[in-house]
């Protein structure tokens, strides 16, 4: 029973958390950010929301799927590692990629279709179906 309380105030703890970092946001950051947010978690049924490296992030099966974040002019999207980005180097055309992360600028629609398509791309990945 105590294991479950910790996880249960660990999640609340979290949710607390993501909303604070979401409302410390810009507003144009902050509407990106939140349909970034339904985006990830409509893409990995199970999921559960956390935050670390004070930033949002998404665990699935007790793992790291994906961390999101706001800046000045962009949001992010983490790990996109190479083999993802190779996989959909068409799709990710025209956004600034780095190691690990696509840039999605905020003077543009959030890519959603693609966001689902990364996320998926990391469940198979942290599944090893990749």
């Amino acid at each position: 029973m105590a294991a479950k309380k910790k996880t249960k105030a660990k999640v609340d703890d979290s949710s607390a958390q993501i909303r604070a970092y979401l409302a410390a946001q810009p507003p144009r950051t902050r509407v990106t950010l939140k349909k970034m947010r339904e985006t990830i978690l409509a893409a990995a049924p199970g999921a559960v929301e956390a935050f670390s490296y004070r930033i949002p992030a998404v665990k699935l099966d007790d793992k790291a799927l994906v961390w999101y974040a706001g800046f000045t002019n962009h949001t992010s999207l983490y790990p996109i590692g190479d083999a993802i980005k190779r996989k959909y180097a068409r799709d990710l055309a025209g956004y600034e990629t780095s190691k690990g992360t696509v840039r999605f600028p905020l003077d543009k629609a959030l890519p959603v279709a693609l966001v689902k398509r990364l996320v998926k791309a990391r469940i198979d990945q942290l599944r090893g179906r990749t």
